[in-house]
C-alpha cells in the first residue's frame, strides 16, 4: 500500500502563487489531478518515476510547473499566475501501472486533497 500526504493549499489572490507538496512510501509515477464544484476530476499534470518526463495540461502549461525529489520521494506543484478557475481540490495520485496516465482510472492510489481557492 503506497501512502501520499499531501500539503501546502490555501488561499491567494488571483496572479499569486502557492506550491503543493505530495510525499510518497515509493517512487512512482505521479500526478494531479483537481476537482472544482460539479465538475469531474481533470488531469493538471505528471511527471515520470525519474523526475525528468513531465506533462501538463493545456490549462496550466506555462502557468504550472512539477517536479519531484527522488531521494525524499516528494513531487511538487508550483502554481503561478494563478487564476479564479484554478479553484479546486487538489489531489496528488501515483501509479504502478503506467497505462492512462492522463485519466483518475489511470491511478492507484490518491493523496487526501488540498483546497486552493483564488480570490478574484
Amino acid at each position: 500500500q503506497v501512502q501520499l500526504v499531501e500539503s501546502g493549499g490555501g488561499l491567494v489572490q488571483a496572479g499569486g502563487s502557492l506550491r503543493l507538496s505530495c510525499t510518497a512510501s515509493s517512487r512512482l509515477l505521479m500526478g494531479w489531478f483537481r476537482q472544482a464544484p460539479g465538475k469531474e476530476r481533470e488531469f493538471v499534470a505528471r511527471i515520470g518515476r525519474s523526475g525528468v518526463l513531465k506533462y501538463y495540461s493545456d490549462s496550466v502549461k506555462g502557468r504550472f510547473t512539477i517536479s519531484r525529489d527522488t531521494i525524499h520521494n516528494t513531487v511538487y506543484l508550483q502554481m503561478n499566475s494563478l487564476k479564479a478557475e484554478d479553484t479546486a481540490v487538489y489531489y496528488c495520485a501515483a501509479t504502478v501501472r503506467g497505462t492512462s496516465p492522463d485519466y483518475p482510472t489511470g491511478y492507484d492510489y490518491w493523496g487526501q486533497g488540498t483546497q486552493v481557492t483564488v480570490s478574484s
